[in-house]
């Protein structure tokens, strides 16, 4: 998020085949989807224009809605706010599960998109963004954050991960990047295929807490692009030797049938290419992240969107902006269709 380098490979890969095929253990969408989140009114921990609601207060306010196998979850777009007051009403989601091996998949009809704005799905403690960007920037970014590890980064052309990369050579495609952790004495690899690396130290407290991150190759994957196609799918694999995430546009003719029309199995091994992988190649990520819950939350400005938020070409600052124009706010909304998990 606040440095960025680029090294590219073209990699001879394997093939993704370490995958397990796993059974469903929630079908979840409307009213299930809801009943399986508690709300957080907490401080934001991004220190965000943003005041989070109950449940009751959100459902007072208008802030979520279901209609049939649909939940959505948006912020207040009706009201100026005072300096001196609190922030934008929004929302703050945590499932009331812990997930370890699993594999999550979210249809995802509509995201939070304006200036200002910093939507994220995604996994905590420890920290897997899965869905995460600001101010309507493309594409969205997937990243990983640990737990203490000093880990730094080399920039590599010539390397094996295990089951996946035989050998790499320079050229424009590719990216790949071996991070060295010295107080744990292990070694990750981050493999990104076609895809652009932001960061390169997963640990948060020498990163400033931006992690390893992978900008997706698609453009449609985040904000207006993502709305303007139907929005579309995003699945994350977790287990002990690798985190995968995937992104599908609604009309994309590459979703697996397993995806679109979910049933009591799935085996990742028949999905293709993920659009960011970290395998965990003589590093356990059981040292750095446990059982993790699924985070969904909106804020604004605070310290990502806010930091960026004049380079990202918006106009006035970032609090001004969120306090004085609720009506920008009007397309500030998730819509959930289904979430299945897999365990």
């Amino acid at each position: 998020m606040k440095s960025s380098f680029l090294a590219f490979v073209v990699l001879a890969v394997s093939g993704y085949a370490e995958a397990s095929t796993y059974s469903r253990t929630a079908s979840l969408s409307g009213q299930s989807f809801l009943n399986a989140f508690s709300w957080q009114s907490i401080a934001d921990p991004t220190h965000g224009r943003v005041n989070y609601l109950s449940q009751s207060a959100a459902q007072s306010a208008g802030l979520y809605s279901v209609s049939g196998n649909t939940v959505t979850l948006r912020a207040d777009h009706t009201t100026v706010l005072s300096p001196s007051g609190p922030g934008r009403n929004s929302f703050r989601i945590m499932s009331n599960n812990q997930y370890s091996t699993h594999v999550a998949i979210f249809d995802i009809g509509h995201m939070p998109e304006g200036c200002g704005t910093w939507p994220a799905v995604c996994k905590l403690p420890g920290e897997i963004d899965i869905v995460e960007g600001v101010n309507n920037k493309v594409p969205n970014q997937s990243t990983l954050h640990t737990s203490a590890s000093k880990c730094s980064s080399d920039k590599s052309s010539h390397f094996l991960s295990p089951g996946r990369l035989r050998h790499a050579t320079i050229s424009t495609d590719d990216w790949v990047c071996s991070s060295h952790c010295s107080q744990t004495t292990c070694e990750l690899y981050i493999f990104i295929r076609f895809r652009t690396s932001v960061g390169n130290d997963c640990d948060v407290y020498t990163s400033g807490n931006a992690g390893c991150g992978v900008h997706l190759a698609d453009g449609n994957s985040f904000g207006p692009n993502f709305n303007n196609v139907g929005g579309g799918w995003y699945a994350i694999e977790r287990s002990s030797t690798h985190i995968a995430i995937w992104f599908w546009e609604r009309g994309s003719s590459s979703i697996p049938s397993q995806v679109k029309y979910p049933g009591g199995t799935v085996d990742t091994s028949t999905w293709g290419t993920p659009a960011a992988f970290f395998p965990n190649t003589n590093c356990d990520f059981s040292s750095h992240l446990g059982p993790m819950n699924i985070i969904i939350n909106l804020t604004f400005c605070g310290d990502w969107a806010g930091a960026v938020y004049s380079s990202d070409g918006c106009p006035s600052s970032c609090v001004d902006y969120v306090n004085n124009n609720p009506s920008a706010f009007a397309n500030a909304y998730f819509e959930f269709n289904a979430l299945n998990i897999y365990q």
